[in-house]
């Protein structure tokens, strides 16, 4: 089987996921009884070779309660009657997954604030500041 492409640079071998099929809940009839149709994708991203550093902290980060004590990430797929298209489903969350992982988020530059809101804001202040002395209550002697 081929790589499994993330990013044009990064892929991952099939043979880093792990499968175990499964009875799955919900309706279904008889089908659900007899045959393993819910899928569950383990991939160790911790000790993935195939991930940069960087990434694989970003996916443990992302991957939230799908991730284990270990350094798993664990998906379940069983919306679907086929089992193939519950394989499907569950590899295609987890590129999406290491897709977000890739994409690091831009750098937050700070800035200053620009003299004409600076004015404005002291403005604002002095004509707040009118508006309750108007409020003040003189006592004329």
């Amino acid at each position: 089987m081929d790589r499994i492409a993330i990013t044009s640079t990064i892929s991952i071998d099939p043979s880093e996921l792990e499968e175990h099929f499964t009875r799955a809940p919900g309706p279904g009839g008889q089908n659900v009884n007899k045959v393993a149709t819910a899928v569950q994708l383990r991939f160790d991203v911790r000790h993935s070779p195939s991930l940069p550093n960087w990434m694989s902290i970003r996916a443990q980060a992302i991957a939230g309660k799908r991730l284990t004590k270990d350094g798993v990430i664990v998906i379940d797929a069983h919306n679907h009657r086929s089992q193939e298209q519950n394989r499907e489903e569950a590899l295609k969350r987890l590129v999406d997954l290491l897709k977000d992982a890739a994409h690091r988020p831009a750098r937050r530059r700070p800035t200053q604030p620009s003299r004409a809101s600076k004015e404005k804001r002291v403005k604002a202040k002095t004509q707040r500041g009118a508006v309750k002395k108007l409020r003040k209550v003189r006592l004329e002697e």
